[in-house]
């Protein structure tokens, strides 16, 4: 029987062909695809020659054919070249938005038109092409930022926590910022605003209490070392209540009274006005910097919707401060990053919001969304028995993720598959093992899936991974 199954094993190049013509695989070259076919052959021809135990085609069984162990080298060809590659596109039916382990925003098409334009060859990242001599890096988009924002002037660094911890140390080291201490919050993977305030040189100074601050807690905290006020958005929570804080323009106020500098941290990013849309209480960029603040940061990669970058804009003569900062050639963005950004930029000057995924997937109705959830369960149905699996339809709602707006429920239609034959926490492993990988919710015994972040376009391999998870 050994022998029959070692003369049984197709060649490389069979098995090559069969990978090629798979349309799921077609994102990997040639050569890695026989590779993984080289490498699942080998694997089967050692465990046959170790025996029957070590290959799971060798049971005895008269079900056993060439055909199926064909088919089994395929499986395994693919779940080698799956694993070859550590970051992997994947399918987001979470619901969540900007969900920050799966990359947070969608880039527009535009951006990725811009990135694959200058990725290929060579731009004038840091030449000016008037004189012929060197340029800046940090002189593309600003133009656009200064138009979108009215701000005199923009520098872009690598993420938020860096902008922040520049802006600090340019502005206020060996001296003091007072802050409120309802602000000083954490955000993503254990970072504190305090840890990154004393990381930049700057002593930290609380006034006020976690849920009520007013302009006379500031004044009395007031000393000769005071270089900042340092307002915090609190974006992954919200404080309900026998709240209160003093606006950005009161601070500007008492900030200029005093020689103060006034750096409002605003977060997100969002530089559309949402507020049709129940964004009532996110922050605007621009909004903030017309209200008196002195300089601003954000993020690019959560509502604005743009490639992972920290904004730093405001008055020319501080934004200048900080380009001047040695540390900022460490912290500076790259030549993709700005290509990417500056797309974006363009769509919002274009007041094209609907070519911006982050914003399209917010503003989706909930009709449009019950119309896709209906025809994915239609879809879902015609390939899965009921006895494998219950399909179901539930309302549900969606957030939009990345420390942005908690509160904030977006209503949505829910998917929910319930599996008779598999625990929904098994159905949500193999979904993750899925080509492309899916990642949903489990809970109630059931496996939820929200339309709100899939794509159109992936509406049939999210169709295709759920009904092979469940047969396999």
């Amino acid at each position: 029987m050994e022998d029959e199954r070692l003369r049984a094993l197709p060649s490389v190049e069979r098995l090559a062909q069969a990978l090629d013509a798979d349309p799921a695989l077609r994102a990997y070259p040639p050569v890695e695809r026989r590779a993984a076919a080289r490498a699942a052959i080998a694997q089967r021809r050692a465990a046959l020659r170790q025996g029957a135990s070590e290959a799971p085609d060798c049971a005895a069984s008269p079900l056993w054919s060439p055909s199926q162990m064909f088919e089994q080298l395929c499986a395994a060809a693919r779940q080698r070249l799956r694993e070859a590659r550590s970051l992997r596109p994947v399918i987001n039916a979470t619901g969540v938005i900007l969900h920050t382990n799966l990359g947070r925003a969608p880039l527009p098409q535009a951006a990725l038109a811009a990135i694959a334009e200058i990725a290929g060859g060579y731009a004038n990242l840091e030449y000016d092409l008037t004189t012929g001599q060197r340029g800046r890096r940090d002189a593309h988009g600003e133009a656009l930022w200064q138009e979108l924002l009215g701000c005199e002037a923009a520098v872009i660094v690598n993420n938020c926590a860096a902008a922040v911890w520049l802006v600090l140390d340019a502005l206020g080291r060996d001296g003091a910022a007072l802050i409120s201490r309802g602000e000083l919050v954490e955000i993503g993977g254990g970072f504190r605003i305090p840890d990154i305030m004393a990381q930049s040189g700057v002593a930290l100074r609380e006034v006020g209490t976690t849920n009520r601050t007013r302009l006379s807690d500031y004044e009395a905290a007031l000393a000769p070392d005071a270089r900042l006020i340092v307002r915090v958005h609190q974006s992954n929570f919200r404080l309900t209540g026998f709240t209160a804080r003093p606006a950005v323009a009161e601070l500007a106020g008492f900030a200029r009274r005093h020689g103060l500098v006034l750096f409002d941290d605003i977060g997100s990013g969002l530089l559309a006005d949402l507020t049709a849309d129940g964004l009532r209480d996110e922050p605007l960029p621009a909004r903030a910097l017309a209200d008196g603040a002195d300089v601003v940061t954000f993020s690019a990669d959560k509502l604005l919707g743009g490639p992972q970058a920290g904004v730093i804009a405001g008055r020319r003569d501080l934004v200048e401060r900080i380009r001047r900062r040695p540390l900022m050639r460490m912290l500076r963005a790259d030549k993709l990053t700005y290509a990417a950004l500056e797309a974006a930029l363009r769509l919002y000057r274009a007041g094209d919001w609907a070519a911006i995924p982050v914003l399209a997937m917010l503003r989706a109705s909930p009709l449009a969304l019950k119309q896709r959830a209906q025809r994915l369960a239609r879809r879902l149905r015609q390939r899965i028995p009921a006895d494998i699996c219950r399909i179901e339809l539930a309302p549900g709602a969606s957030v939009i993720g990345g420390g942005c707006a908690p509160h904030i429920a977006l209503p949505t239609t829910l998917v929910a598959l319930k599996p008779e034959r598999h625990s929904s926490e098994e159905l949500t492993a193999r979904l993750r093992q899925a080509s492309p990988p899916v990642i949903a919710r489990a809970a109630d015994g059931r496996v939820w899936l929200d339309l709100r972040a899939v794509f159109p376009t992936q509406e049939g391999d999210l169709a295709k991974a759920v009904a092979e998870s469940l047969a396999s």
